[in-house]
Formats: C-alpha cells, sequence, structure tokens
C-alpha cells in the first residue's frame, strides 16, 4: 500500500457568530452566566487548517465588551458588530454578502431562523457549516447543513467574577509556628 500523499486545503471560510444564540446556549447548559467561549482554542479547531477570510460576531444589545472586541480583532483580525434587535438579520444579509466570495460559511448558532438561509447558500454552491452546543440546536438546521461541528465543555471556560476575598481578619494573621520541645 502507498502512503496518502498530504492535501493542501485552500479553503477561505467566513464565521458568522451569533453571539447572543450562543451564549445563551452555553448558559443554559452549565447554568452561570460566566461562562464564555474560548475563541483561541474553538476558531483553529472549526478551521482546521483552511484560511480564515472573515470573522464577524454579531451581538443584540449596545453593551459588548471591549476586550472582547479587541481580542477578536488582534486574533483574528474579527469585529464585532451590535444588533438593534436580534442577530438573525444582519447575520442572514452578511452571508449571502460574502456568498460570492468565500467557499465556506460557518455560522455559530443553533437557532431554527437560519434553515432558511443555509437552504439559500447550498443552492449557491456555498458550503455551510453549523457550530453550536448540540442540546440547543434545531435538528433540522443540522440536517441541512454540509456539516455540523458540536461545541462542547473544551470549547468554554467559566470566569471566577469574585475569587474568594480574604476578611479583614484574616489578612494579617498567621498560625505561628510552635517549637516542641
Amino acid at each position: 500500500m502507498s502512503e496518502i500523499e498530504k492535501v493542501v486545503i485552500n479553503q477561505s471560510v467566513a464565521i458568522l457568530i451569533d453571539g447572543n444564540n450562543i451564549e445563551r446556549s452555553i448558559h443554559s447548559i452549565t447554568n452561570n452566566q460566566s461562562s464564555m467561549l474560548n475563541f483561541d482554542k474553538l476558531i483553529p479547531k472549526l478551521l482546521d487548517n483552511r484560511g480564515l477570510n472573515r470573522l464577524v460576531y454579531f451581538r443584540e444589545g449596545k453593551q459588548i465588551s471591549s476586550k472582547l472586541k479587541e481580542r477578536l480583532h488582534n486574533n483574528f483580525h474579527g469585529s464585532v458588530r451590535p444588533c438593534h434587535k436580534s442577530a438573525d438579520i444582519p447575520l442572514s444579509i452578511k452571508a449571502t454578502q460574502l456568498a460570492n466570495k468565500i467557499d465556506t460559511i460557518i455560522i455559530m448558532s443553533g437557532d431554527s431562523d437560519y434553515i432558511e438561509l443555509v437552504r439559500h447558500l447550498v443552492s449557491e454552491g456555498v458550503r455551510v457549516e453549523i457550530a453550536a452546543v448540540e442540546n440547543t440546536t434545531s435538528a433540522l438546521l443540522i440536517e441541512e447543513a454540509d456539516y455540523f461541528h458540536p461545541i462542547t465543555s473544551e470549547d468554554w471556560f467559566t470566569l471566577n467574577k469574585n475569587p474568594q476575598k480574604k476578611s479583614p481578619q484574616q489578612k494579617g494573621t498567621r498560625k505561628k509556628a510552635t517549637k516542641k520541645a
């Protein structure tokens, strides 16, 4: 038998993230509002040696972490787009705008509202992949996509917002060691 030659993958990928949907999914699984995606680990896993063309994080509301914006920009040249209401429409518009510029679109959401978008993109010849928490993802959305990436506990972390603080009494006190005779 001959060895399989290494295949060079030359695919341009856009990752479009429905931030609110992914956050709600993770929060419901962890039962903790401080759980967050670990983009530094997840994005390379999703790309799997393909080229990242675009990364856009859509987030409902005006309070978007400046640290998240900075991290996505510095590490992935990504951007964060605030949305008036839900991310469904802005994400769908961006996906259709990118359809003729890239090979693959990864939609990070389990929302069944994206089923028609996935069908449209596939009919345009775009490979569509879904990345989401499986328990909170529409089965039909998974079925319509070309591939499904389950987001698991390995892909998120939980911030410890209130680390155990020592009380004023505990701060300066230490047990003194006593010598035994």
